[in-house]
């Protein structure tokens, strides 16, 4: 291809004379009189310009007006245009694509922050919640400290009722052979695998203020059920008295063994009296042995009765 030929491809010869490429000869014709008169070099002199564009005119002119020629002119202009068409619908996908791609990027990293926070929220609730668990357990605690301090000042302030609490402790002595033992109800549904919000280790956990657990028995067919076996009376007596569980699925406590005798005649209205004077009275090395073994017994048919009651229910 010419460098004239390059250059004419250029040009937009219909543009050039200002007509539409449907014109027709005697339109063309017309269209080339009028630019010729206003850009001829001899009307424009002083235009270095004129005498180029004057030119362009004529070869649009020469061009334009024959039919094989122009006929080749608007098939290259066709060709251009549905090139020019194609870079355009391309360039317009490639955008798209780029526009789709950092749309993705950016939804990416708000799912990554996301992500990242969740976690981060999660473990904040985490420590909360231990946090103000552990400040609970303390206030229980403390409470419970204190209402065997006060019980021990009021026993210390009435000798003559000590007379009384060897009585009792000695029938409890004699009834030590049964560790203490406490049924503990909640609502709870069967479709509920949190179990009401009550695990082994939830109770343990909810207990073990009061005194020595031993065992904890939750009942795996039996919804918002378990057994406690406590080390000391005491212990058992203080949980039945004190515990009441979560506020939102409170705790429904009642005797299932070991329950001490209430006499009234032996304390005072609302004095308790401990059982610990006499067991460290008896406490040698055979009853405290005995006292094991009996304990472990216990706990077996504890568990196999339980079980036996799951297998009767189901």
């Amino acid at each position: 291809m010419s460098k004239k030929t390059k250059e004419l491809l250029q040009m937009d010869l219909y543009g050039l004379l200002d007509i539409a490429s449907t014109a027709t000869s005697k339109e063309i014709k017309k269209a080339y009189r009028k630019k010729a008169l206003t850009c001829h070099p001899d009307k424009n002199p002083d235009n270095p310009k004129a005498a180029d564009l004057f030119h362009q005119l004529s070869e649009a002119l020469e061009i334009l007006t024959d039919a094989a020629a122009r006929a080749a002119y608007d098939k290259i202009c066709t060709a251009k245009k549905q090139a020019e068409e194609r870079t355009r619908k391309l360039d317009d996908k490639r955008k798209k694509i780029k526009l789709d791609l950092e749309a993705r990027e950016r939804q990416a990293e708000t799912h990554s922050q996301e992500e990242v926070k969740i976690p981060q929220t999660l473990e904040e609730e985490i420590a909360r919640l231990r946090e103000e668990g552990s400040r609970q357990l303390e206030e229980e605690q403390q409470r419970v400290k204190e209402h065997i301090r006060r019980e021990r000042e009021e026993q210390q302030q009435h000798p003559a009722d000590r007379t009384h609490t060897d009585s009792r402790a000695g029938r409890l002595s004699n009834s030590s052979r049964v560790t203490p033992k406490l049924k503990l109800k909640w609502k709870c549904k069967k479709e509920d695998e949190s179990n009401g919000g009550y695990s082994q280790d939830i109770l343990h956990r909810l207990l073990q203020k009061y005194g020595d657990v031993l065992n904890v028995l939750v009942s795996s067919k039996k919804k918002g059920s378990a057994v406690v076996e406590f080390a000391t009376v005491r212990a058992a007596e203080l949980a039945f008295k004190n515990e009441s569980g979560f506020n939102e699925n409170p705790l429904k406590i009642s005797w299932l063994e070991g329950q001490p005798e209430v006499i009234a005649s032996a304390t005072q209205p609302g004095q308790f009296v401990s059982p610990q004077g006499s067991l460290s009275n008896e406490r040698d090395y055979e009853s405290v042995v005995l006292m094991r073994v009996r304990q472990a017994a216990e706990r077996q048919r504890l568990i196999e009765e339980m079980q036996r009651q799951d297998e009767e229910e189901t």
